[in-house]
């Protein structure tokens, strides 16, 4: 049986639908980001799962139980949110504990559960400060232990990285993922940051306009894009995207006299003429490789520490490389890119959706 089951969930706010039919189901254990770009429904999906909202349509089941019409208190879910949402004249101790409190738990057991989530999240230290004493990334921690505390089916987190520094977020990315391996606890992640989809998830679901474009794994996300929005959304620098034309076996690149092979996964699937967008990965071109190739010339090369990234023109159109950062390219100067042909990936340019 799923951990949580989400079926056919909509919502509608008047004549707007945000999101349309939903579904997807979790074993338990499961980590799970909803990745997407600001209105795109992830927070009103958390929303709809925590009680703090209702769908116009569709269940949702934890355990194989209904909680459409449950009261958010009676669901077993805990909920991490983005501004800590902390009571500053309580006490770190007092924070983690409060709503075992409010349950009526006796003290021994709420005693031991604090300490045992501030002995996880490595606060122990922090117990009799107040919020205002604490850094951000303490104060989230906080907000996690009381989560943590009610041993929840459930854990819902929204956005909880987006107010720390780069440092910060990187070091609670790592501290996130330890923990669900410790405590193997289904969870459901709300950002729109594909860093932390990628590190963070078992799986991901990539939402766009109150849709999933794609439900996967991060391998699967990132090596098989099912449309050009994932393709482009996952990846940074973001893939490449090239106009090309289905011809005599091969696909013409727009704006230059070059051909490139039709790699044999595409072979029967692709009409002559067809007009196509070739997907190519920035970290996947090479200098001087083997394999299928495109001559390029360079606009810009920027070296951000552990590569070069070049901005270069393909006649008419543009494409980015991650190089080693040793590389030594000047504006103007003549290169060729070469990548494997399990690098391509090929588009239908209305629909969006691969062609695989």
């Amino acid at each position: 049986m799923s951990a949580l089951e989400i079926h056919d969930i909509r919502k509608t706010y008047g004549d707007v639908e945000t999101l349309k039919g939903i579904n997807i189901a979790l074993e338990s254990g499961e980590f799970l980001v909803l990745l997407g770009s600001s209105g795109c429904g992830k927070s009103t999906l958390l929303n709809i799962i925590a009680g703090l909202a209702e769908a116009s349509g569709g269940d949702i089941q934890i355990g194989g139980r209904s909680i459409l019409g449950v009261h958010p208190k009676d669901r077993n879910i805990a909920m991490v949110f983005q501004s800590y949402a902390l009571y500053p004249n309580l006490t770190v101790h007092r924070n983690i504990g409060f709503g075992l409190e409010m349950r009526k738990v006796p003290t021994a057991e709420r005693e031991k559960a604090v300490r045992e989530a501030a002995r996880l999240l490595q606060i122990e230290n922090l117990l009799d400060r107040k919020p205002s004493q604490l850094s951000g990334g303490q104060r989230q921690r906080v907000a996690i232990g009381r989560a943590l505390v009610r041993k929840p089916d459930v854990f819902l987190f929204d956005e909880p990285l987006s107010n720390l520094d780069a440092k910060l977020r990187m070091e609670m990315r790592t501290e996130l993922k330890r923990l669900h391996q410790m405590l193997k606890t289904t969870v459901v992640y709300v950002t729109h940051d594909q860093i932390e989809a990628m590190t963070l998830a078992t799986r991901i679901a990539v939402m766009r306009d109150g849709r999933i474009e794609q439900l996967g794994t991060p391998e699967e996300i990132y090596d098989r894009p099912a449309t050009l929005y994932v393709a482009t959304f996952v990846g940074a620098p973001p893939m490449n995207l090239l106009k090309v034309t289905a011809k005599g076996g091969r696909l013409a690149l727009e704006g230059t006299d070059e051909t490139l092979p039709l790699p044999t996964r595409f072979a029967g699937r692709l009409d002559e003429g067809r007009p196509l967008v070739l997907g190519l990965r920035p970290e996947l071109l090479k200098l001087h490789g083997a394999g299928p190739s495109i001559a390029a010339t360079v606009d810009v090369a920027e070296l951000t520490g552990p590569e070069l990234v070049v901005s270069a023109s393909a006649g008419s159109q543009r494409l980015m490389a991650c190089l080693p950062p040793r590389t030594r390219l000047l504006p103007g100067e003549a290169l060729r890119l070469s990548f494997e042909e399990e690098a391509m990936h090929l588009f239908d340019p209305e629909s969006g959706v691969s062609c695989l």
